[in-house]
């Protein structure tokens, strides 16, 4: 089988090559000259039978064949790496976790610092989107997804569920009296109307849905914006209270009703199932799971 693998350098410079799209910047990654990498790929090229980039001036592109073959390289590095990691017995490195932004702002970052304190040999670098990760073709260890917990090949765990209710500023609520019963909101600027979370919430409530249709429509994108627009008194948003329990807690805002909203959805941390055991995913899976169980017990 050995036999039958091309050299190792070949591979190591394929792999940096195809995850900058640059020759270049894989030899500086390598310690390698240019030249001494484009000669390991073409030795790579001859062992397949077929190019695997094409070479344009300045730039290189992987060929079809290419683009099949990196993410398999990427990965076989990746659990390289991971049971190397695993035979130190050591949880440290770099620890890449994907997240949207208002769980990163809202509950993440308020909450790392312990994590960072009891692993201060692992660094931590969030990426922040409403991208869906593809851990086979991107360097990222764990992702907090928000939806149904069904994605195929990954462990899943759930933090907390997606609930929604309306909150608002304790200024704008005093505004008409206070907000006594769910019609009061009625008398409000509503955040965002066309959220399908409004009308999931006034039905709940008992309230017309249709009034909602007759609001100026409205949309910021997520739930982080809306609750610094309601904190600012721009409106009533509907929001997720376990990522705005810190703002409840103080009196930036407040929840008027305890009728809260579901639709099946919940942040959940998730990795690919072949990973499971690696130190790092094992510790921060063990972290955030007892600081979530902590964090929704003081609510």
């Amino acid at each position: 089988m050995a036999s039958q693998l091309p050299p190792l350098q070949a591979i190591r410079a394929f792999e940096a090559a195809a995850r900058h799209a640059s020759f270049t910047k894989a030899a500086n990654e390598l310690g390698m000259t240019q030249a001494a990498v484009s000669y390991q790929i073409k030795v790579l090229e001859e062992r397949i039978g077929t190019p695997l980039f094409l070479r344009k001036p300045r730039q290189v592109a992987l060929t079809e064949t290419g683009q099949r073959l990196a993410p398999a390289i990427t990965e076989a590095f990746a659990l390289i790496g991971d049971a190397y990691a695993a035979a130190r017995g050591g949880a440290d490195g770099l620890l890449c976790i994907s997240t949207v932004q208002t769980f990163a702002s809202n509950w993440l970052a308020r909450h790392l610092g312990s994590f960072q304190i009891a692993y201060p040999s692992l660094a931590v670098r969030l990426d922040t989107s409403s991208h869906m990760v593809d851990f086979a073709r991107e360097a990222v260890d764990v992702g907090i997804r928000s939806g149904g917990g069904n994605w195929p090949g990954l462990a899943t765990h759930l933090l907390f569920r997606a609930d929604f209710t309306p909150m608002l500023s304790p200024k704008l609520a005093d505004s008409i009296g206070g907000v006594k019963t769910p019609a009061d909101l009625l008398r409000l600027p509503i955040l965002d109307p066309e959220d399908v979370w409004w009308k999931g919430w006034f039905v709940a409530a008992g309230l017309p849905p249709d009034d909602l249709a007759r609001r100026t429509g409205s949309s910021m994108g997520s739930q982080a914006s809306l609750g610094s627009a309601a904190m600012a008194g721009h409106g009533v948003a509907i929001l997720t209270r376990a990522l705005f329990a810190a703002e409840l807690g103080d009196g930036r805002l407040i929840q008027p009703f305890d009728i809260s909203g579901d639709d099946g959805h919940a942040y959940f941390l998730v990795y690919p199932e072949s990973r499971r055991n690696v130190p790092k995913i094992k510790a921060f899976r063990e972290w955030i799971l007892d600081e979530v169980a902590q964090s929704v017990g003081e609510r």
